[in-house]
């Protein structure tokens, strides 16, 4: 195996830059690849091992093959050794690990009773650590306990992990439903507790960060209940503020160190967007299709090729496109595999493995693949669309040429006008910092419920502070509402029930469905979070499992559960979901030109999935829909939107239809450009419109109804209304952005769609021709003509 992985890496050496001169060679026009940016080999900058650093511990990292350290891995070991918070900041593969580990294990070496708290964002991540720490813990005679406690970890062996564990490695969900409501039992780590570790900060933005900050308040208030004041580590793949992040996740002052003295070998990162089959239409080739296409090419090449797609169905697409184009040889293990969410750990685990040895030769996988777990060198990483931020993108292009050899990645364009802007704007994205990472840990939905769960843990005082909210006032109404009861100086929690169990830090809700395939003896085969089994499980899907399709016989709203059966079809489906949304009350509002109001505020969102497609294999054709009838979905969220007035509709020369196109279009790559500018992940961000009334016209049209004595009144018509809300419940904060950049928003909306070359529109800025009308393209335009005045 060893032979194999060794001579994949030396073709890389020689096939990845023939590859890209071929690739560019191909492209006669000069469309499809539009960038092909070189990044150099870079050498390394060395600094001794510290002085302080314990000979055993030396020792052990002299055997690894580290006799001396990176600059950036001298310079931070020395500042947490001398305590205070700090972040690092440094790219994929460059040694972050050897910053904290050094210091910490130094620090138990010195003193036994020291305890540090390791948290991941995934468990993969986790089982990646605890290798390396277990084998320096070998070299040094097992002088330390390092244990991962997670979801997988056996009840027997959770009593022996409280006790022993000087490095105890989880995630937040498990510090969150499984240490901190049963602190009484981790009370030796606790009296103890040096050191937090905080890995991959970069993924904690939006909601799950906004969570993570709720969780950390209770993890330091419980540690300083038991006399600890924890020091914080946190490391971060390249964002644009991750010294402010880190400061607003663990409410402290943060040391940022950012300067990187680890080699790189030669990368490539080539910008690719599939050709133009239809001018007219704006139609390009199917990104999907080129991503596969393009896969194939480097896996013929003997080139360890990772693909990453977006979603969990553009994932198992790709995959059942791959399989069948590398069938498995009689006696001989599969090298192409799947890696997402969903999938059983012991299926990733040996996928993992697969991938370092080199056995595996091609993978398809979600963003699970895309944080820091050590899958070895591999040659290609291909990104099927773009991730939706500069910091996923360069991320995920990291995984290819960790180690060493040239190495390339390849970024796939969507249709979407987000894909669109950047494949065609190369400068902005190589000109531009990566995103900003944004939390609103204050967002009472969540707030709320933490406190319950700090409530559970711990008797609530008076004085006590939890975020910048009135604590009496919550503690208050949650006593009202029969969750605490005030005794003294103190609030209790009163319920039997245990708070944690009910919030799920990643998604509106905690339930997962377990999917149940019926085949033959009824095995569990994977899982699905509540939000999305609406969409990939519901009654008569096709559900995608490692490139193998499975009907949905029937799913079990109350039980969890869905049930389905091996098939072989040539198609998958995709749902239909339709969402209504309702303003409850402004915030801010101010007049705009066209003439038209921009407003932020509260709005309630409701949407049903109510129906779904077949889409062939391939040929993306659709060959069939279905109508569904599942529970409608209820949230409170923020929104920031604008209302078009009648005058500004009324002096539109186009008919109703071809207005309302117009307005879906501009929706369209309205939602595109402000994910943009905000920097923030497409699933965070919804958008729709306004229902009301057809518009015909002017002043004329007003239509009148009679008031008590006879006297007739004017009827205000609906005035349609552009939506961009929050897509979670009580909002995470980008509506109030949203709403102050509103000229830039509409500026850049308008550059977008008038430089784009297709004539009607396309799906590259208002949405393809055939769905919005032929004229939505124009009418798009002439709204934001009026609207940039």
């Amino acid at each position: 195996m060893d032979i194999h992985t060794s001579r994949g890496k030396n073709t890389a050496l020689v096939a990845v830059p023939d590859l890209i001169a071929e690739l560019t060679a191909r492209d006669r026009s000069s469309e499809v690849i539009t960038a092909v940016h070189q990044i150099p080999a870079r050498e390394a900058q060395w600094a001794p091992m510290p002085e302080w650093a314990r000979p055993a511990l030396v020792e052990a990292y002299r055997a690894k093959g580290v006799v001396q350290l990176y600059s950036h891995q001298a310079e931070a070991a020395g500042r947490i050794r001398k305590g205070g918070n700090v972040v690092i900041v440094t790219p994929t593969a460059s040694g972050k690990t050897l910053c904290y580990n050094l210091p910490v294990l130094n620090a138990v070496l010195e003193n036994p009773d020291t305890r540090a708290l390791y948290l991941f964002p995934t468990k993969a991540l986790s089982q990646d650590q605890l290798e390396e720490l277990q084998d320096l813990g070998r070299r040094t005679g097992d002088a330390w306990g390092v244990f991962t406690y997670d979801g997988d970890t056996p009840s027997d062996a959770r009593r022996a992990i409280r006790q022993k564990g000087h490095v105890v490695i989880t995630n937040p969900d498990m510090l969150h439903a499984g240490i901190l409501p049963h602190h009484t039992r981790w009370t030796r780590l606790f009296e103890n507790l040096r050191y937090v570790v905080i890995d991959e900060l970069h993924t904690y933005r939006g909601v799950f960060g906004s969570h993570l900050a709720n969780v950390l308040r209770r993890l330091r208030r419980i540690a300083r209940f038991y006399g600890q004041e924890p020091q914080f580590i946190c490391c971060s793949a390249t964002i644009a503020n991750p010294g402010e992040l880190a400061s607003r996740l663990i409410e402290e002052d943060v040391e940022v160190i950012d300067a990187n003295g680890a080699p790189s070998a030669q990368k490539h990162l080539v910008f690719y967007n599939p050709p133009v089959v239809n001018r007219f239409l704006g139609i390009r080739r199917s990104f999907i299709n080129e991503s596969y296409r393009l896969a194939q090419e480097f896996l013929k090449r003997g080139l360890q090729t990772i693909v990453f797609a977006n979603s969990r169905l553009h994932t198992e697409v790709l995959l059942t496109y791959l399989k069948q184009a590398n069938p498995q040889p009689p006696g001989q293990p599969e090298i192409i595999h799947g890696y997402r969410g969903g999938y059983l750990p012991l299926e990733r685990r040996e996928i993992e493995r697969g991938l370092r040895s080199g056995q595996i030769r091609g993978v398809v996988a979600t963003n699970a693949l895309e944080l820091g777990i050590d899958v070895g060198s591999l040659d290609v990483a291909i990104l099927a669309g773009y991730p939706g931020t500069i910091a996923s993108t360069w991320q995920r292009a990291g995984r290819a040429g960790r180690r060493s050899g040239a190495s390339c990645a390849v970024l796939v364009a969507s249709s979407r006008p987000l894909d669109q802007f950047i494949v065609k704007h190369p400068d902005y994205f190589f000109g531009s910092s990566p995103e900003h990472a944004y939390i609103q840990p204050d967002n009472l939905e969540i707030l709320v419920n933490h406190l319950k769960c700090a409530a559970f843990e711990l008797p609530i005082g008076k004085d006590e502070r939890f975020g910048a909210v009135d604590l009496a006032e919550l503690c208050g109404r949650l006593a009202e509402a029969g969750y605490l009861h005030r005794s003294g100086e103190y609030w209790h929690w009163t319920q039997e029930a245990y708070p944690a169990d009910t919030v799920s830090l990643r998604s509106v809700s905690s339930d997962n469905f377990v999917i149940i395939d019926e085949t033959d003896a009824p095995e569990v085969i994977g899982e699905v979070d509540f939000t999305s089994a609406l969409t990939t499980v519901h009654p008569k899907a096709i559900y995608l499992h490692a490139g193998q399709q499975y009907h949905v016989e029937r799913l079990e709203f109350d039980q969890r559960k869905a049930y389905v059966r091996q098939v072989d079809v040539d198609y998958y489906t995709d749902a239909i979901r339709y969402t209504q949304i309702r303003p409850l009350e402004a915030a801010e509002e101010s007049p705009v030109a066209g003439p038209a109001v921009r407003m932020h505020g509260d709005v309630q969102v409701r949407s049903q999935v109510v129906g779904f497609k077949k889409i062939k294999f391939y040929t993306l054709e659709n060959v069939g829909a279905g109508k569904l009838e599942l529970p409608e979905n209820e949230m409170h969220t923020t929104a920031c939107w604008i209302s078009l007035s009648r005058e500004l509709l009324a002096s539109l020369p186009y008919s109703t239809s071809e207005k309302q196109d117009g307005m879906f279009g501009l929706l369209h790559a309205l939602e595109s450009v402000a994910c943009l500018l905000l920097m923030c992940d497409q699933r965070d961000l919804g958008s729709t419109i306004g229902e009301g009334a057809p518009l015909e016209g002017g002043e004329a049209d007003r239509s009148r109804h009679s008031l008590p004595g006879g006297h007739d009144a004017p009827v205000e018509f609906f005035r349609p209304t552009l939506y961009l809300y929050d897509n979670y419940p009580g909002g995470i904060g980008l509506s109030e952005p949203l709403y102050h950049i509103h000229e830039e928003l509409v500026r850049r909306t308008r550059e977008l769609i008038a430089g784009c070359a297709c004539e009607n529109g396309c799906p590259s800025c208002v949405g393809p021709a055939g769905e919005t009308g032929t004229k939505a393209k124009e009418a798009a335009l002439a709204i934001l003509d009026r609207l940039c005045v």
